[in-house]
């Protein structure tokens, strides 16, 4: 007789309907996990053709010479509605002042313009399209004759003093560029010069020439404004009466300038045979790139004759980034500056005068032993009496590490008011 384990029995059937229980549970956990993944497939397609107002693109729009109208209103944002633009950032553009085909123009900040606003956003609304309105006087930023220069738009601007080191008498710092008799000082400071500032102790002036055979002699001048054009592969030459040293380039500012940023810099001893030394790396930048000078730190190197050669192979239509000076190449140049001041590489972009992305600074370039370390810089800011006037002496020694040759090299900094000189207001 076979005796049957009841215990046994009874703990192994539940065991096996939780077996089975799982296996229904999965098969309906997967089956509505494939429906949830199926529906967010379904969900993302349809958001993609059919995107929400948040995921719409904008674009700027322009009122250009007051050429406005109702019915142009309307058309524009229909047409803009019509291929998924989800909003608009107004912007005037231009005075009424230019004679255009176009009559009546409207001045911006009028009633009229004021009116053509009013109903550009009720249309607007009406299309379910967003509106963003510029800051904009008429194409730089926002401002009008109300806004005092000490409330304006500010930039920080410097000059650099040289100071020998026994210098006795009383320093007087010049004032950097101003606008609207608008400057303030911010700060001073002293640092023992890393360089001899040959070119402007001996005042050396090159002898400028072109294989174009185009004068080119004020590119030396930083007081000239005369402009070097040319559409073909050219090279522009200075020729010293002795060798010099040249640790940076210095390319003047400019409209458009990305050309004369590609130069390829040659030397010679004898002004036959040259031989390539580096070659100028154009930093990225923006569009409105012209108002302040590219500081290019160049390998070290002496020569009695400096070639700068252009070539615009590469930087043809559609080559690289979209850029004014790539619609059609042409080197157009205003100066080239050379020091023998080694020089953190595109300083501008550096400190934050343009918006500009530069390769860094190398120690080919600037080795350790020529960089000024923080322990030598001094803050003589307390210094400074209103005159412009600096009550300090340069110490000699004391571990400063000046030397018994070197100047002293004083930057004052100030802030410039450089509203009223982008905007013209007065």
């Amino acid at each position: 007789m076979t005796q049957i384990n009841t215990e046994n029995l009874c703990t192994s059937v539940p065991s096996v309907r939780k077996t089975k229980m799982k296996k229904i549970f999965s098969i309906i956990l997967l089956i509505f996990l494939s429906n949830d993944v199926i529906a967010q497939k379904v969900d993302i397609e349809n958001i993609f053709k059919n995107p929400p107002l948040s995921a719409k693109p904008w674009v700027v729009w322009y009122w250009l010479h007051g050429a406005i109208t109702k019915e142009g209103i309307t058309a524009d944002l229909e047409a803009m509605k019509e291929v998924g633009i989800g909003g608009a950032y107004l912007m005037t553009i231009k005075d009424t002042s230019s004679r255009i085909p176009f009559r009546p123009q409207v001045r911006q900040l009028t009633q009229e313009w004021w009116n053509l606003i009013r109903f550009a956003l009720q249309e607007a609304k009406r299309l379910k399209m967003g509106i963003g309105v510029h800051i904009s006087d008429g194409f730089a930023l926002a401002g009008g004759p109300w806004v005092k220069p000490e409330n304006s738009m500010q930039k920080i601007v410097w000059t650099k003093t040289f100071v020998p080191f026994d210098y006795k008498g009383s320093v007087v710092l010049a004032k950097p560029e101003f606008k609207q008799n608008f400057y303030k000082d911010i700060a001073v400071f002293a640092y023992p010069a890393n360089y001899i500032n040959r070119y402007l102790k001996d005042n050396l002036r090159p002898v400028v020439t072109t294989s174009t055979d185009s004068a080119a002699w004020f590119l030396a001048d930083e007081s000239q404004k005369q402009t070097f054009r040319s559409e073909t592969d050219c090279w522009i030459q200075y020729a010293y009466t002795e060798a010099v040293t040249v640790r940076q380039v210095k390319i003047k500012k400019q409209n458009n300038p990305y050309q004369s940023q590609r130069f390829i810099i040659q030397k010679s001893d004898d002004g036959i045979h040259f031989s390539a030394v580096d070659t100028l790396q154009p930093p990225r930048h923006g569009w409105q790139d012209w108002d302040e000078s590219y500081t290019h730190a160049v390998k070290n190197f002496t020569a009695k004759y400096i070639r700068f050669v252009w070539k615009k192979e590469g930087t043809e239509p559609g080559s690289e980034d979209l850029d004014a000076a790539k619609w059609k190449p042409v080197l157009k140049v205003q100066g080239i500056y050379l020091s023998d001041e080694p020089v953190i590489n595109n300083i501008e972009a550096k400190n934050g005068s343009m918006w500009r992305v530069a390769a860094g600074t190398t120690n080919v370039e600037v080795p350790k032993k020529d960089a000024v370390p923080l322990s030598k810089i001094i803050n003589l800011t307390s210094k400074l009496s209103i005159d412009g006037k600096l009550n300090w002496q340069p110490p000699v020694g004391a571990g400063l590490g000046c030397g018994t040759c070197r100047p002293y090299i004083l930057w004052l900094y100030e802030y410039d008011s450089w509203w009223w000189q982008r905007t013209g207001m007065r």
